[in-house]
């Protein structure tokens, strides 16, 4: 158990530096909108759908899927700023961005792992 904890430690380490520098971005580009939050939600949503799609034909072994997909996408996706986020823009009297926070990251989320698993099954699980 323990290597497999390393290996979820890296990568949620690297994950959420990837969130971040996101958010770091975001804001030096002057978005009020958390909308580096929401490009890791979505972007996690991808991933997770892509990796799901491809670890089995791939052959991952367990400790890479944990790295990537519990450790990396976990790290890079986040509940928790995202609902602070929201409560947030709430408080400050910005209702519609607040819900449209929470539209965004659940429909785009959603979406995300839907256009990832078509990804993994159009072209790189393709034979020929």
């Amino acid at each position: 158990m323990g290597i497999e904890l390393l290996f979820v430690g890296i990568g949620g380490s690297i994950g959420s530096i990837c969130r971040f520098l996101l958010t770091k971005l975001a804001i030096y580009l002057g978005f009020v909108f958390p909308l580096g939050t929401l490009v890791s939600n979505v972007l996690a949503g991808i991933l997770v759908g892509l990796v799901f799609g491809v670890e089995k034909q791939l052959g991952f072994s367990p400790r890479v899927i944990l790295m990537i997909r519990t450790g990396f996408l976990g790290g890079l996706s986040t509940f928790s700023t995202f609902s602070f986020e929201t409560v947030h823009l709430a408080q400050r009297g910005l209702y519609g961005e607040a819900g449209l926070n929470i539209a965004l990251n659940l429909i785009l989320s959603l979406a995300g792992v839907l256009l990832g698993l078509h990804l993994a099954k159009t072209y790189l699980l393709t034979t020929g």
